[in-house]
């Protein structure tokens, strides 16, 4: 398969899946709240949970690509907040565009063409980059939107099962557990499912939303889906990644911005409808955008 073939192939899929997930939700009006917390609560958990057992990647290279989108997290925010103040934007547009400029769909999106693009290697350290953004997200979103204490905070966080599946599989990693009567084989069916649901929730969502292209909408969503990559490069450079986790790096960071941010803005404040536009729009300018930002990365890292 050539270069066009390898690009195509990892957006493809994912484009089928959401479209499949929207046209479901117009035709039978299904509800996407069950199958979205069926997705999150259950699903994902034992995604993360199968992938960390069974996870191969060195333990240097995890922390060190753990700490690459963190301190890339930690740049988006603040190219979101200083863009904020350059153009004088009230304080809950100022905290919607900080939220979507510093949280990429590292799930639905993330997880999905990471897997198609790279394979196996691929899902491995997305779901590394995954579990970080989660926990970034649910820490220090709230916070941005609403405030908060630190114990409030943390609260919040412990109350995901996603954090459990975390601990649970790296412990099972680390003692290199082998689960009998072949429980291991459910795990892993389990975990297969997740990211067709991911997929078919994000179709339904687009198909729930009102598609309105305003200058904040674009410029928001440009500079998550093209400023992202840019910034993990150089990041992920500095601290000496290459290979498949510069690849990942820079892919996940050229994903669109990340659904929960508008359930957040919503839930804790902020402008809750510009939040849902740039979420939307985003996520239909990176299907013409990702091929670019995979082939720029593979390239870069000399992968391929």
């Amino acid at each position: 398969m050539g270069g066009a073939g390898v690009l195509l192939g990892a957006v493809a899929p994912v484009a089928l899946m959401v479209a499949t997930g929207y046209l479901a939700a117009r035709i039978l009006r299904l509800d996407r709240g069950p199958l979205t917390r069926l997705t999150l609560f259950v699903l994902v958990p034992f995604l993360v949970f199968d992938q960390l057992w069974r996870n191969t990647a060195d333990l240097a290279g995890a922390l060190r690509l753990a700490l690459a989108f963190a301190l890339a997290s930690a740049a988006f925010a603040l190219a979101g907040w200083l863009a904020g103040r350059l153009f004088g934007l009230p304080a809950p547009v100022r905290a919607s565009l900080t939220a979507t400029t510093a949280f990429p769909n590292t799930g639905n999106m993330g997880l999905s063409v990471a897997l198609f693009a790279l394979g196996e290697v691929g899902l491995e350290r997305a779901t590394i980059v995954f579990v970080v953004a989660t926990v970034l997200l649910f820490s220090f979103g709230p916070a941005l939107f609403h405030g908060g204490s630190l114990r409030e905070q943390l609260a919040m966080t412990l109350r995901l099962p996603l954090i459990w599946a975390v601990v649970l599989g790296l412990a099972a990693n680390a003692a290199n557990l082998q689960l009998p009567a072949n429980l291991g084989g459910g795990v892993h069916m389990l975990a297969q499912g997740a990211i067709p649901m991911l997929l078919l929730a994000l179709g339904m969502q687009i198909a729930e939303s009102r598609i309105q292209v305003g200058a904040y909408d674009l410029l928001a969503s440009l500079l998550r889906v093209l400023g992202g990559p840019v910034a993990a490069f150089w990041i992920g450079r500095a601290l000496g990644l290459g290979g498949a986790d510069l690849v990942v790096l820079v892919l996940i960071s050229g994903m669109p911005a990340a659904v929960n941010t508008y359930l957040m803005a919503a839930e804790f404040g902020g402008d809750a409808a510009r939040t849902a536009r740039v979420v939307v729009l985003s996520t239909l300018i990176s299907f013409l955008t990702l091929p670019l930002v995979l082939g720029w990365a593979l390239r870069a890292a000399g992968v391929g």
